[in-house]
């Protein structure tokens, strides 16, 4: 019976273009390939498959046998990686950098000393024009070691000019590594708590932070130690949840590569990611005609016919290319119009399963909740919330797990659908008694859904003014106002007042604030 195996090497091939299959077999038929090409054979019975099956594998090519399987798997993948190698190679700097300093290894081991110092001096050159200071600093030991070892006469005072050299490389690679370490665990924190709960919380990312971010010199500092600088104020500051302080340093960010277009082409991922960065801090803000404008420059950049293309772009423009679409429809208050993109991001979602992280992935399915839910499709909105609590990893975003309940317990409520909710209610309790600390806002919501059904219905409205009241009160401590960001519950609360949808508060508060 066939097996959806995550086998790496099928995985491969499934992914391969029509041009890169063909290039692997002009590959592999290179003068000097291995003679009998037994992998070739199990390249093209796996192409074959939709869904790994060994056992149809080792039906179609007699050939095969079983005990010699791990080890051609093991020769395919290696020749598919070499030849995906040379074929990508024009477009990585850094694969092209590491060819010639090979190439520099072979003249000196050939004793042409000149020839390699000549090669590596181009290699340096071209390395420090694509800020890759780590090919530098390979170069540089390399230059170190011919020099220690012959005498070249290549340059007067040549010890004192790679000493100064690779000195001042290392102090660019110290910072650069440390300014990625703290920007890389301040994002790991956002990841596993979203934003600060409290002063503690607070108190203790800000105590990171300062102990761990070293000052720069912007002047003198190279491309990559400013992208970090930014990238750590920026998550810091989402973590505190100050999303001006953050829109700033998105927007240099953004400002560093339009400073540089060259390197929109080289670190085509870090741009779109200052992009999609730069667009939370303004959906946060709800600054709507600046969101509308950087969206533009994201979809504008993802239609250029110019710009380079590779899976893992295309990837990473599918999720925030989807996100800020939906965040415009919740900003606009368009939640009908908004299911409109659920089966083409589904149909993306299935597509890119194989890559995408279970974070991403999530947050996908509680976007499409709220779009339902807004929508006043109660039923559909739970179904994709149980995808979210079913999922047991509690690591992962707990606050999202907390609101996709929350949401859920009030989409049972508007549903009508009492005989699940008193599960539901347990189900949140149970929950709420295992997180590390719950929020006023999550109590008061919790308590009033629990007491709900035994409030007359002619006291109802009054008990949602009432409501709405306490929770106005906590979304004014700055500390507190965190799950109004995953859970639009005032608005909520004033279509029960009002007796409209969520959708036309929603609506009136987006003609407000334009």
């Amino acid at each position: 019976m066939p097996s959806r195996s995550s086998e790496p090497v099928f995985q491969l091939i499934k992914s391969l273009t029509r041009s890169e299959k063909r290039h692997f077999r002009l590959f592999t038929n290179r003068p000097g390939a291995t003679e009998d090409l037994k992998f070739l054979q199990l390249f093209d019975a796996l192409d074959a498959q939709e869904t790994y099956d060994e056992a149809q594998v080792l039906a179609q090519v007699p050939a095969l046998k079983r005990v010699q399987l791990a080890n051609l798997k093991a020769n395919l993948y290696r020749q598919l990686l070499a030849s995906l190698r040379v074929y990508h190679a024009g477009q990585n700097p850094d694969i092209q950098l590491h060819e010639q300093l090979d190439y520099a290894r072979v003249l000196y081991n050939k004793g042409f000393y000149q020839q390699a110092l000549r090669m590596l001096e181009r290699v340096k050159q071209q390395a420090r024009q694509a800020e890759m200071p780590h090919i530098v600093l390979l170069a540089l030991d390399f230059e170190k070691l011919i020099e220690s070892q012959y005498i070249t006469r290549s340059l007067k005072d040549r010890a004192e000019t790679l000493t100064t050299e690779a000195v001042d490389t290392v102090a660019h690679l110290t910072s650069q590594h440390a300014l990625s370490n703290a920007a890389l665990r301040l994002y790991g924190l956002y990841l596993k708590a979203g934003h600060a709960r409290n002063r503690a919380d607070h108190e203790r990312i800000k105590a990171f932070f300062k102990d761990n971010l070293p000052a720069i010199e912007e002047r003198t500092a190279g491309f990559f130690e400013k992208l970090y600088f930014y990238q750590a104020h920026v998550w810091y500051h989402t973590l505190n949840q100050d999303f001006r302080a953050g829109y700033r340093h998105a927007q240099k960010w953004v400002d560093l590569f339009e400073a540089a277009p060259a390197m929109k082409e080289l670190q085509t991922m870090l741009y779109i990611k200052g992009l999609h960065n730069l667009l939370a801090s303004l959906y946060n803000m709800l600054y709507y005609s600046r969101f509308v404008q950087v969206l533009r420059t994201l979809e504008d950049f993802a239609a250029s016919q110019t710009r380079r293309s590779s899976p893992n772009t295309e990837i990473l423009l599918f999720q925030y290319l989807y996100t800020n679409r939906i965040n415009a429809y919740f900003l606009e208050g368009r939640f009908t119009e908004g299911l409109g993109i659920i089966p083409e991001l589904l149909e993306q979602l299935e597509h890119f399963k194989g890559q995408l992280d279970m974070h991403r992935t999530l947050v996908f399915y509680y976007k499409i909740a709220s779009l339902y839910f807004g929508s006043g499709e109660y039923g559909k909105a739970i179904e994709y919330l149980n995808l979210i609590i079913q999922h047991r990893d509690l690591s992962l975003r707990e606050d999202l797990q907390c609101f996709a309940r929350i949401l859920n317990l009030i989409a049972h409520y508007e549903a009508g659908d009492d005989a699940s909710l008193e599960y539901q209610i347990r189900s949140v309790y149970h929950f709420l008694g295992k997180m590390d600390e719950q929020q006023p806002m999550q109590v008061e919501i919790f308590r009033f859904l629990r007491q709900l059904g035994s409030i007359a219905p002619p006291q109802v409205r009054e008990a949602f003014i009432a409501l709405k009241e306490k929770l106005q009160i906590i979304a004014a401590n700055p500390y507190e106002s965190r799950p109004f960001l995953y859970l639009d519950i005032i608005s909520w609360l004033e279509s029960k007042i009002s007796n409209v949808s969520v959708q036309d508060v929603m609506k009136q508060k987006f003609l407000l604030m334009k």
